[in-house]
């Protein structure tokens, strides 16, 4: 380990503040709005949700929000996280490009979703809750608010999407072993759960559906609150440590990225590598092309409207405006059950229709290929959903390959894959399906908008 290194991985340079994109904006983003009467929600709108302070972030347009000590002593577990160039995966494509990525795999449930599970369990425990309980795709998100409410003696309950609690076993053992409880969903614990059953007993569940779960159950037990893992605005302020060390690490090898790429479902990981970046963009300081990649099966970003949405199935939530498929759509159960999501971060939604970042989509195939590629040179088996990054991280190099470019690419490898085997499995076995989502689909989701 270089004296380089070993100075950017000391705890003291962990950020001291999250940024806030907001404070910079040109034009600022649309209201969530109250769907009994389509005006904006108020602060009591919102607190059978959350606690004040994660409110007050929702709506703040500070351009720095200080981080509590509490909370960078728990980060200290695993912050900060290394930025690796990728020299063997460079040979490996005999591109001229230079790859660099923030591994966020280390963290104690191995991605990057602590970041933000770590302060709203502080939050929340500040403010005297005593139980959390939320949703989870594949399972990253819910091992990383158990872990969390751990820290900070809080009770921890989690509806996990049933596609993935029947095929990642391990990521709800891994729950359990932090002290949660988890429910497949849609269950008949509740009573939207009971009634997607009712509609589907075999349903894959869809985040939708969990969140649904997740809320109806936050709003009927006193004590209880809600978390989430991506989508709103205090999740991605959180997430932008990943973004600010990389900034400081990358300076540190006297480099600037041409191109950050990130993968997105909700938006938390590529809103935390990308804001920084952007910051420094708009001021004119670095001029990176920034790339968002998506599932093909779910593509709310390239395919889907932007409009006002429910962020649930059962239209709990506030209505969003956001890039969406329908708040209705079941998404296909592709292996990167993290992007399964039918809307996109109205934040991040905003920004690309100011035309701040690109988005492509990918088929799983090509991801499982990039992610296995990545696995072979670098010796990282990546989360499937960080190897749609990948994908086009690898696409990009040999695209630079044919010109001779010299390109610095970054990315964020936003967790591990070692509950991801099955999904590898059936990669190379050669059964693993590109799932095609006909447009009739969509179009059948989109009708049930609702009306404003």
């Amino acid at each position: 380990m270089t004296e380089a290194t070993r100075i950017l991985l000391d705890e003291s340079r962990i950020p001291h503040n999250w940024y806030n994109i907001v404070a910079d904006l040109p034009v600022p983003p649309p209201p969530i709005l109250h769907p009994a009467t389509s005006r904006p929600v108020e602060p009591d709108d919102l607190m059978p949700l959350f606690p004040v302070e994660l409110i007050d972030q929702e709506a703040s347009a500070e351009r720095f929000v200080l981080i509590p000590a509490s909370v960078r002593d728990v980060y200290r577990l695993w912050r900060p996280t290394p930025l690796i160039r990728a020299r063997r995966l460079e040979r490996a494509l005999g591109t001229p490009a230079r790859i660099y990525y923030k591994y966020e795999g280390g963290s104690p449930s191995g991605s990057h979703k602590p970041n933000t599970a770590v302060p709203q369990a502080y939050y929340n425990a500040r403010q005297g809750v005593g139980k959390l309980v939320t949703e989870t795709g594949a399972g990253q998100w819910g091992s990383a608010l158990a872990f969390a409410c751990a820290q900070y003696g809080l009770e921890c309950e989690v509806w996990m999407v049933r596609a993935s609690y029947d095929g990642k076993p391990g990521r709800r053992s891994l729950m359990r072993a932090y002290g949660a409880t988890v429910h497949p969903s849609p269950s008949p614990l509740t009573a939207y759960g009971a009634e997607a059953l009712a509609h589907d007993p075999d349903s894959p569940g869809s985040l939708g559906i969990a969140i649904s779960e997740a809320v109806e159950t936050a709003r009927a037990e006193p004590g209880t609150r809600y978390a989430l893992g991506s989508l709103l605005n205090h999740v991605l302020l959180h997430q932008t440590v990943i973004g600010e060390e990389a900034i400081e690490q990358m300076a540190a090898f006297g480099e600037a990225p041409d191109m950050v790429v990130g993968c997105t479902g909700g938006g938390s990981n590529f809103a935390g590598l990308a804001f920084p970046f952007l910051r420094e963009k708009l001021a004119g300081r670095m001029a990176p092309v920034i790339r968002a990649v998506e599932p093909a099966a779910c593509p709310s970003l390239t395919r889907g409207v932007y409009a006002y949405d429910f962020g649930d199935a059962a239209g709990l939530t506030p209505l969003l405006k956001m890039h969406t498929l329908g708040h209705g759509f079941i998404p296909d159960p592709i292996h990167a059950g993290g992007l399964r999501y039918h809307g996109m971060s109205p934040l991040l939604s905003h920004l690309y229709e100011l035309g701040m970042f690109e988005a492509v989509a990918m088929e799983q195939n090509d991801c499982f290929e990039a992610g296995s590629r990545f696995a072979r040179s670098e010796g990282v088996v990546p989360a499937p959903e960080a190897a749609h990054a990948l994908a086009e991280v690898v696409a990009e190099a040999l695209r630079c390959r044919e010109t001779g470019e010299e390109k610095v690419l970054l990315t964020a490898v936003c967790g591990h894959g070692h509950f991801d085997l099955d999904g590898y499995d059936r990669y190379l076995s050669g059964r693993l399906e590109d799932l095609s989502l006909p447009q009739d689909r969509i179009d059948t989701a989109l009708a049930g908008l609702p009306s404003l």
